[in-house]
């Protein structure tokens, strides 16, 4: 007998009471732990402040590590990280807020990294339309630190949890994200 998967509609991410770099993420009937953003889930996101924007959200694309993990069962488009892909974090630059192909002196957040944080990544549309400068970029769902650590403002799971978060969504999911 095979198990028919389904796209979950909406997942909430909510804060921890009294610890505010942590919270829980409701997927379906289970609620996993997550890290949040060094300040918490603010309201009024910008570049640095090390907080976790607030509002509702939907994935964009999955990237994934191939030389780590099999490619993924999602419902997401998806993608390989390649060794020169990045993100850029520069309100100044015309491509803020987007994936690049990083040359090896340029500045970005590089994707492929060697703390397995960016082994899965869930690309959300935070500051996305319209981008505005300033107020945010690199927002991404992906692997957490061990005991789940502050993040710089993203949501991170625990591995196990993440792959079994992938494997439910779809570009429809609604990402809520609130105190």
């Amino acid at each position: 007998m095979t198990m028919q998967r389904t796209v979950l509609s909406c997942i909430r991410v909510r804060s921890r009471p009294g610890v505010r770099s942590q919270g829980w993420l409701k997927l379906g009937s289970m609620t996993v732990p997550v890290a949040l953003g060094r300040s918490g889930i603010r309201p009024l996101k910008h570049e640095g402040d090390g907080g976790t924007p607030a509002g509702r959200f939907q994935p964009v694309r999955l990237w994934w590590r191939a030389d780590r993990l099999p490619r993924p069962r999602t419902f997401l488009p998806v993608r390989r990280i390649a060794s020169d892909d990045a993100w850029c974090e520069d309100p100044a630059d015309r491509r803020y807020n987007h994936a690049f192909k990083r040359s090896a002196n340029e500045p970005g957040d590089r994707l492929k990294r060697d703390d397995h944080l960016y082994d899965l990544i869930i690309e959300i549309d935070h500051n996305s339309r319209p981008r505005v400068a300033g107020r945010g970029s690199a927002i991404f769902v992906h692997v957490a630190r061990p005991g789940l650590s502050p993040t710089a403002g993203c949501v991170a799971l625990k591995r196990a949890d993440l792959i079994r978060l992938v494997a439910r969504l779809g570009r429809r999911t609604a990402i809520l994200i609130d105190h």
